[in-house]
């Protein structure tokens, strides 16, 4: 099968599952179909999957996957002076490392709205409906919604890395408390100590709650920092963190944070005589 002949029977294989959307017009650009297909992941529920379909759209996922580009974590430069901690902008569900982290809601099923930008959504989009469906495996196994600054581990199906780390982090309402920030460390510790039971050599960051959970991004910047940090001091199995930012102004807040570190370090070996 080409890319459009899987990418429409799948398209007519959800709408047949689903047929309140049977009359949904499949549309003629190969974008607009991707949009109909992604936007039927979406909203499908987490009932299992017939083979066929999973054959289809694994092949459909891991090529379209490649030929967005992979990019190779451990081929990724460090930052100066700490050779564990990796800076980079980018997509994060191009990255093939051990592990990814995605900021999830509570009820850790994905985001339901389609195509909605956030990573939940365009995690659960590229995984494949297996990965909602293993969420609800575990969900109905705990029988409660997911705690704030905990984290669960799931395979991370069509994506090039291994895992996904699924956390959900503090929504912020109103003024900043430390409670808030407290639980947003617990994401980064939590999916941390996740990482290292699993044997996760290298794990690639989102800036946790900083999108539609308004967490202020530079703060939200030292706590990731701080914590990650801490933790390597005292673990050695992680290899590599990256910390992933997709706009500019986050990668301006990291950068500055990781220069003020460096000069603070300089700062105190010159005062230790070094």
């Amino acid at each position: 099968m080409t890319q459009e002949e899987r990418r429409i029977y799948l398209i007519r294989e959800l709408q047949r599952e689903m047929p309140q959307y049977e009359n949904l017009a499949i549309p003629d650009t190969e974008d607009q179909q991707w949009r109909l297909l992604r936007s039927l992941f979406n909203v499908r529920p987490p009932y299992p999957a017939s083979k066929d379909f999973l054959k289809v759209q694994d092949e459909y996922l891991s090529e379209m996957i490649r030929q967005r580009g992979i990019t190779v974590a451990c081929g990724l430069p460090r930052v100066k002076n700490d050779p564990k901690i990796t800076l980079w902008q980018g997509d994060i569900t191009t990255l093939r490392c051990d592990a990814i982290v995605n900021a999830a809601n509570s009820a850790l099923l994905g985001c339901w709205q389609p195509c909605h930008s956030c990573i939940d959504n365009i995690v659960h989009s590229l995984s494949g409906v297996e990965l909602r469906i293993k969420c609800n495996e575990i969900m109905q196994a705990q029988g409660h919604e997911e705690e704030t600054g905990t984290a669960k581990i799931t395979p991370a199906y069509n994506l090039p890395c291994k895992y996904v780390l699924h956390t959900v982090g503090p929504i912020i309402s109103g003024p900043l408390r430390k409670s808030d920030c407290d639980l947003l460390a617990s994401c980064y510790q939590s999916c941390l100590e996740l990482a290292a039971e699993n044997e996760v050599q290298s794990i690639a960051f989102c800036c946790i709650s900083t999108g539609v959970f308004h967490f202020p991004q530079e703060r939200a910047a030292e706590i990731a920092i701080k914590t990650v940090k801490s933790f390597l001091e005292t673990d050695s199995s992680i290899q590599q963190v990256i910390f992933n930012v997709f706009t500019d102004k986050d990668l301006a807040i990291y950068q500055k944070l990781f220069n003020n570190l460096n000069m603070a370090a300089l700062v105190s070996r010159r005062t230790d005589g070094h």
